[in-house]
């Protein structure tokens, strides 16, 4: 599966940029990325959030700020069946470039900068607000509402997505090859997975594969695939009550000992104390 370039400008009409209020049965695995900047904000859902190199588990008031050509998918369906909802603003270059010629919009520009490896904010129930009303509102009205989001955005609290090694896919080929296997993985990491198996998918040895999925990801292919994993459990230790051991299965580990050094090494606490500190919280 390769990432799709979304025709975005097709969709927006005459306006000058693109607001929806999005609702789907669920959000389907599609790897894909647009020359605009984009703003998603999660109404209702719950599952995967993959931004280049970034996978994390993600769920209602998730908001982040993705930057151009960065390629990006929500993936997940609401386990009572009911629709997943989610604002979505996006705007090109060139709408923006000329409200970052002046001195007031320097927080925005540099805003926009950051985006490059996608932002993601804490939940902020006045920005939703805004956000709501905006995919609601046409004409100036419109334009002066993103601009005052971006402003808000800019002075609040953010952390980066990718690692600052990532720098995304630079020809067709590779492309679809680091499509392929993330697809994959994604859709496979609670089962048994090989090098082999991997490398095979794409047609190289196992050590040209390691150098090409460490140059594409910035990680290594056994880091990239405990980070899923991990993830996973994360979201089964909060919403079950099952065991450390069965959740250690679930998640495609094949010992609970190595799940254990594995989370340990990756949240700097144990699974236990995972659960109890968010439960507590």
């Amino acid at each position: 599966m390769k990432a799709h370039l979304e025709d975005i400008p097709s969709k927006q009409g005459d306006a000058s940029f693109y607001a929806k209020h999005l609702r789907v049965a669920a959000f389907e695995f599609k790897w894909h990325y647009h020359p605009e900047y984009e703003l998603t904000y999660i109404l209702k859902g719950t599952g995967y959030r993959v931004v280049g190199n970034s996978h994390a588990h993600f769920s209602e008031g998730d908001l982040v700020l993705l930057g151009r050509n960065l390629p990006h998918t929500w993936c997940g369906k609401l386990d009572d069946g009911a629709p997943s909802e989610a604002l979505v603003i996006q705007f090109s270059k060139e709408f923006i470039a000329p409200f970052l010629k002046l001195h007031e919009s320097q927080s925005i520009q540099k805003l926009l900068e950051l985006s490059k490896r996608g932002l993601c904010f804490e939940s902020d129930q006045l920005l939703a607000d805004q956000l709501y009303t905006l995919t609601n509102t046409a004409g100036l009205e419109r334009i002066l509402s993103l601009l005052s989001i971006l402003n808000a955005l800019s002075n609040g609290i953010s952390r980066p997505l990718t690692t600052e090694n990532y720098h995304g896919i630079m020809t067709k080929q590779f492309e679809t090859r680091v499509n392929k296997v993330c697809a994959y993985l994604q859709y496979h990491f609670q089962e048994q997975i090989s090098l082999k198996r991997v490398a095979d998918l794409v047609f190289m040895s196992e050590s040209n594969f390691c150098k090409f999925f460490k140059k594409a990801t910035g990680t290594t292919f056994s880091d990239y695939l405990n980070n899923l994993r991990i993830t996973e459990a994360c979201h089964l230790l909060l919403s079950t009550e099952d065991t450390v051991g069965k959740i250690a299965h679930d998640s495609g580990f094949e010992s609970l000992s190595y799940f254990n050094r594995v989370f340990l090494k990756k949240k700097q606490m144990t699974p236990s104390g995972f659960r109890r500190g968010k439960l507590l919280n």
